[in-house]
């Protein structure tokens, strides 16, 4: 799958940048991007090949030590670069890890197929994004504060499924897409804000902000109440999707031809008995 025509500008660069470089400069531990490094740590731990040239594109290249541990591998960072305009030579890296950030990219199977080409020949890729149902919690805290006139506070997500497609559409081999929920009890609304602040996650949605009010945050205040536990607490929920795939290689393994079995499937289950 090549891009086709130009992407529309749903997300905001200049808006995205600024929220992930005022995350960077918080310098506080993000215990979301620690959980996304430990579970690619665990997938990059089921290869057991060598890496020489490796690419960490967005936060987790904070986390670099953390995901490659005992490798050895010559690493770069693209911390801020957007993905679907990669400033890197084609097959560049034999490994490239793209984490928190694909889900507000402008054009993801563009980004995707950019990631394949500037891997070399049976490379890998391994990428993260919060999929949908994402911060459901908030999402409906808000949409209930917003009364009659509702405005978007967190972008479009992607599903699984959906995820799992692109890797195929834009060329990936051996693609695999699995997804995993954190859950997280919170005792306040603005405590969930902040850790998306801190993580620069935020709204990065293109167009003008809505003025909300100078009493939204009594609103809120007041739907949180309505809808705690007795401890006056919720749970808010962060869906990670977790991508892989390999560019192609002549000497890949390929899934068998459908229709190319021989053994029927039916001669190996025993025979179901009459009642």
């Amino acid at each position: 799958m090549e891009p086709s025509g130009q992407a529309p500008e749903i997300f905001d660069r200049q808006r995205r940048r600024a929220l992930r470089e005022r995350a960077a400069g918080h310098g506080g531990d993000c215990f979301l991007w620690a959980y996304v490094a430990d579970e690619l740590a665990e997938r990059l731990a089921l290869v057991s090949r060598n890496f020489e040239n490796t690419l960490i594109i967005g936060p987790m290249a904070d986390c670099a030590s953390r995901i490659t541990q005992e490798r050895r591998c010559s690493l770069s960072s693209a911390k801020l670069v957007d993905e679907d305009r990669l400033p890197f030579d084609p097959q560049s890296f034999d490994l490239v890890i793209a984490g928190g950030t694909l889900d507000s990219v402008n054009d993801l199977p563009g980004a995707l197929v950019q990631i394949r080409r500037i891997l070399k020949p049976d490379g890998l890729f391994l990428g993260h994004m919060f999929g949908a149902g994402s911060l459901a919690t908030l999402k409906s805290l808000m949409l209930a504060a917003d009364g009659e006139v509702a405005a978007p506070h967190i972008h479009p997500q992607i599903d699984l499924r959906s995820a799992a497609d692109l890797l195929s559409r834009t060329g990936f081999a051996l693609p695999v897409a699995d997804s995993d929920v954190l859950s997280v009890r919170y005792g306040d609304w603005r405590t969930i804000i902040a850790d998306i602040r801190n993580a620069g996650i935020g709204n990065a949605l293109a167009g003008p902000r809505r003025y909300l009010g100078n009493d939204m945050p009594a609103r809120l205040d007041a739907e949180w109440r309505r809808r705690a536990d007795s401890l006056g607490k919720r749970e808010e929920q962060f869906n990670h999707v977790f991508l892989s795939g390999w560019a192609p290689a002549p000497d890949q393994p390929r899934p068998a031809r459908r229709g190319s079995g021989q053994v029927s499937l039916a001669s190996v289950l025993p025979t179901p008995e009459k009642c």
